[in-house]
């Protein structure tokens, strides 16, 4: 069997980390979609297995949590019964430190009860110490905070309303989010500082999510056709993202300033990683 070249595999996942769908990859690079499609699956896999065993012991203090809606396949309302499983919307949980600016860990999964329950049970055990963490208002949230650190964390979940307001036009309520109305501060544990509490760091993330992954743009054909590429695709994203790139306010990686790594990662070391983890 062929194997592609450690510079054919650089070439492309330059282009999927710089938020070219599978499509466009392929054409940049002459490769066929099934080719780009089974070098994304590898390397996701890696990517999401390395992660998982170098994100421990972290010395965060604060952690900011949000979720990411997309969909997979088809939205929700338009999932049939004969449709694979894994169909419809799908919710990524993300996590990140304010200060290192590190994403310790993320859950592809619905906006339910067990994956709100999955993903802290994922979180708290990475931390080193305590920490003040901030959430939005999801109801389920603090149950699973509470069984996650059974206490020993200083919770905050922020509250927002938003504006029902009179009926807009098509194009307005495509492209505008809804206006918020207020945004209340609720100690659920522990002595938290109020003043720091906050999500909109990770609601910037996210931003930078949907817009460096082709998977999670808007109004485009360009979503997931099967939860595992889509899974893949995010793992990536993250390796990039912690490892790779360097951040505008920290000017390092997020992976370095946290102590996670001492050397700035290429694509090659990427994809050196991935044969040694296949």
């Amino acid at each position: 069997m062929n194997k592609l070249s450690t510079q054919d595999r650089v070439a492309i996942l330059n282009c999927l980390s710089e938020g070219m769908g599978v499509n466009a990859a392929a054409r940049v690079t002459g490769k066929s979609k099934n080719t780009v499609l089974k070098l994304l699956a590898d390397v996701g896999q890696a990517c999401a297995a390395y992660q998982d065993r170098v994100m421990i012991n972290l010395p965060c203090k604060r952690i900011e949590c949000d979720e990411i809606w997309s969909f997979v396949g088809a939205k929700q309302k338009n999932v049939k019964d004969d449709h694979p499983e894994g169909f419809g919307d799908c919710y990524t949980f993300t996590a990140i430190d304010p200060d290192t600016k590190l994403m310790p860990c993320w859950l592809v999964g619905t906006r339910d009860r067990q994956c709100t329950y999955d993903f802290m049970a994922d979180l708290a055990p990475r931390m080193a110490g305590r920490i003040q963490l901030t959430t939005d208002g999801w109801n389920h949230y603090p149950d699973a905070v509470e069984l996650a650190f059974r206490g020993q964390v200083d919770y905050v979940a922020i509250n927002k309303s938003y504006a029902p307001g009179p009926a807009v036009s098509e194009a307005r309520r495509r492209y505008s989010p809804p206006s918020i109305v207020s945004s209340a501060k609720a100690v659920v544990y522990g002595t938290p500082d109020l003043k720091k509490a906050s999500t909109s760091i990770v609601e910037r993330s996210n931003l930078s999510l949907r817009m460096g992954n082709r998977r999670f743009t808007r109004l485009t054909n360009a979503f997931s056709k099967k939860l595992e590429n889509h899974m893949h695709a995010i793992s990536f994203y993250f390796m990039v993202y912690n490892f790779m790139k360097i951040h505008k306010s920290i000017k390092t990686t997020p992976a370095m300033e946290a102590g996670v790594t001492d050397f700035l990662w290429s694509m090659e070391d990427i994809v050196l990683m991935t044969d040694t983890d296949v």
